[in-house]
């Protein structure tokens, strides 16, 4: 099955939207409503006592998330977080993480999706849940010269 996108051009989005930017998301890999990024460490991450900050995860899973459903649907598409909850299950000292998202199901107004991510070892960090509402495209208004 052919891609709504490429790796290249999600790896372009990550580079030039500021909120991606900041973070140092790099793409992993992609597929079919799939997306994985790699988090590296960096000291603006921690909390007090050397541990990852909690929303560095859950950043990492709505990106890795946004990024999957743009496989889909396209660069274009607008839709956006409507909700997300987090499990954590352990926590990441001083260390990088990859996230992994999947979209589940994507509907008429809502899109299902699962986010995880696991230190280098493989050892579950997090699990997320997530939906995002599929959003009207915004006509494009011409500008005159």
């Amino acid at each position: 099955m052919d891609l709504a996108c490429s790796a290249n051009e999600l790896e372009q989005l990550l580079n030039d939207v500021a909120f991606t930017r900041n973070f140092g998301f790099v793409l992993h890999e992609i597929a079919d409503g799939q997306c994985s990024i790699d988090v590296a460490f960096q000291e603006a991450f921690e909390r007090p006592g050397g541990i990852v900050s909690g929303q560095v995860f859950m950043a990492a899973a709505d990106v890795a998330m946004w990024l999957a459903i743009k496989t889909k649907l396209g660069l274009t598409d607008a839709s956006v977080t409507a909700e997300m909850k987090t499990n954590f299950l352990a926590g990441a000292k001083r260390a990088g993480f990859r996230c992994t998202a999947k979209v589940l199901k994507v509907g008429r107004r809502l899109i299902y999706g699962v986010a995880e991510c696991v230190d280098e070892h493989g050892k579950l960090l997090t699990h997320h849940t997530v939906t995002y509402i599929r959003a009207e495209q915004s006509p494009t208004i011409p500008v005159d010269g």
